[in-house]
């Protein structure tokens, strides 16, 4: 099973962050990025397969934007950080992938998760 999919967590709040938008993007030979799929959190801030189901995950960048100023504005909150960009290596016989995001109005986190 080929997936790239992602969990976004308020942790100024204390929950998950929804309706944020997603969009995946795989760098090109030369350097430009073609987006993938794009996407938004669902209510428990996930999205389950960003990856679409008719694209080779191939070895190479790709990159998660967050439009997180869009879910900041719907929280009433001055975030610092109007676009999160997850850039991540894909390696030869890797399949899935799971990038969570830790989120507050002035910082965020990630890491590889499970």
């Amino acid at each position: 099973m080929k997936r790239i999919s992602t969990h976004v967590l308020d942790v100024a709040l204390g929950k998950p962050a929804k309706d944020i938008p997603v969009r995946l993007e795989r760098q090109k030979s030369g350097g430009e990025w073609v987006e993938l799929h794009s996407s938004r959190t669902n209510s428990d801030g996930r999205c389950d397969d960003v990856l679409p189901e008719n694209e080779v995950l191939r070895a190479g960048l790709y990159r998660l934007a967050f439009d997180t100023a869009s879910y900041h504005l719907t929280q009433k909150v001055a975030g610092l950080y109007p676009v999160v960009e997850i850039t991540f290596q894909v390696r030869e016989g890797e399949s899935q992938f799971h990038i969570p995001l830790l989120l507050s109005p002035y910082g965020f986190t990630t890491y590889r998760g499970s």
